[in-house]
């Protein structure tokens, strides 16, 4: 079974000026990762724009990452909706296509009950054998999967750990103790990995695996850096990373993800574009702020 540690690209899907997929530039993008030493792909997240993504684009960017990883790397493919069914239905697209494993957030909007969470990815794994990486983010999705529910989880023999996105540095602590070390002394492996880009380095003290990241999309080598640095027990190394790349941390996120991100990477000359309504332009008062956190963690842009 797939045990994932380092550091994974949350993907962004690069767009031409008219709003259509700019698939050469996601060719690119995939190229430039895996120069920079990458540990893994996550294409069709959230940082992804996915649920604006017709089944032919997002088809065409799964065969895309497929064929540029060449088994060099994981590409773990986010299939998850608010419905079971059409989660299966993307599970096994993905599957087919030659995902390594899949991302499947909480089903959002419908706010499910822990039993309905259960079940929802007890019937995902029931119809794929695709290793499932479970996405935490209630921010995003209106629930959040609590210990007890995700120590239930992880004994689905096909899930393989977290994307921990709650924003609770003691829920991740309480996860990694009593989910994942019982997993891994039973010979399961079960990774916690930050989906928040400025926890990595707290999440790996705690014994967590390392991070889906946004901001490796602009910088993979250094937040790959970050990553090896935790995983080694250099936290000295690992410190001046995460200071380094604070000032970016923070302003990915002065607006929703994706968009500061693209912006910064199209700065960069770096294949990104505009995002899709119902995501917009960055509004111009944040521009300079943006300017000043990449020019903070040394970012040199056009």
């Amino acid at each position: 079974m797939m045990q994932l540690q380092g550091a994974f690209t949350a993907l962004i899907t690069p767009m031409h000026g008219d709003g259509t997929v700019d698939y050469e530039g996601f060719r690119s993008l995939i190229r430039f990762q895996l120069e920079k030493g990458i540990h893994g792909l996550v294409p069709l997240g959230t940082t992804g724009e996915t649920p604006t993504l017709e089944r032919d684009e997002q088809d065409r960017l799964i065969e895309i990452a497929v064929q540029e990883a060449k088994g060099r790397v994981p590409v773990i493919v986010g299939v998850g909706s608010n419905a079971t069914a059409k989660t299966i239905e993307n599970a096994k697209r993905a599957r087919a296509l030659g995902a390594d494993g899949i991302l499947v957030v909480t089903p959002y909007y419908n706010k499910p009950t822990n039993e309905g969470i259960y079940r929802h990815f007890s019937a995902i794994a029931d119809a794929t054998d695709a290793p499932i990486l479970i996405y935490n983010i209630a921010s995003r999705t209106g629930k959040n999967i609590d210990v007890q529910t995700m120590e239930r989880l992880s004994r689905i023999p096909t899930v393989i750990g977290v994307k921990e996105a709650s924003g609770d540095l003691a829920q991740m602590g309480d996860i990694i103790q009593m989910v994942a070390q019982p997993r891994r002394a039973e010979g399961k492996p079960f990774a916690v990995l930050s989906g928040d880009d400025a926890f990595t380095l707290a999440l790996c003290a705690l014994g967590g695996d390392g991070v889906v990241s946004v901001v490796s999309n602009l910088v993979p080598d250094r937040v790959s850096s970050l990553a090896k640095a935790c995983l080694a027990g250099n936290f000295a190394k690992a410190r001046e990373l995460h200071y380094s790349l604070l000032p970016l941390f923070k302003g990915a996120f002065i607006e929703t993800n994706p968009i500061p991100i693209k912006t910064a990477m199209g700065w960069a000359g770096l294949p990104a574009g505009p995002c899709r309504l119902p995501l917009c332009d960055l509004e111009a008062a944040n521009i300079p702020k943006l300017k000043s956190a990449l020019a903070a963690a040394d970012i040199a842009v056009r």
